[in-house]
């Protein structure tokens, strides 16, 4: 019976256990990462420094009526390069709250304005 009670305790130290390998905060962080939301919008304004405001549209049916309703939000975006002008395609990021009001940044511009 020690023998049996000894190969139990040596899967422990070894850092497995019955769920498989050790689960470290690495894992869970990196896949919370990985979740953050994607949008695409167009640049309304620019006139702030390293900030634009983006108008995401949002298509939905109404829930009665079936009817397809644009509604639009305008979310302000962190531009590190101050690269994105009025009337540009951007791709936005989820981010960690970068001031009062900024949630989001400029990963890369899509198409520029014509």
């Amino acid at each position: 019976m020690s023998e049996t009670s000894t190969q139990v305790g040596v899967g422990v130290a070894d850092g497995t256990s019955a769920d498989g390998p050790s689960a470290g905060g690495t894992g869970d962080s990196e896949s919370a990462r990985g979740n953050r939301k994607v949008r695409e919008g167009l640049v309304v304004s620019d006139k702030m420094h390293k900030t634009v405001i983006v108008a995401v549209e949002d298509r939905v049916q109404h829930p009665r009526y079936a009817k397809t309703i644009r509604r639009t939000s305008r979310l302000k975006a962190h531009d590190e390069e101050n690269t994105a002008a009025t009337g540009d395609r951007v791709l936005l990021m989820e981010t960690r709250p970068l001031s009062a009001t900024k949630r989001w940044r400029v990963v890369h511009i899509i198409e520029r304005a014509k």
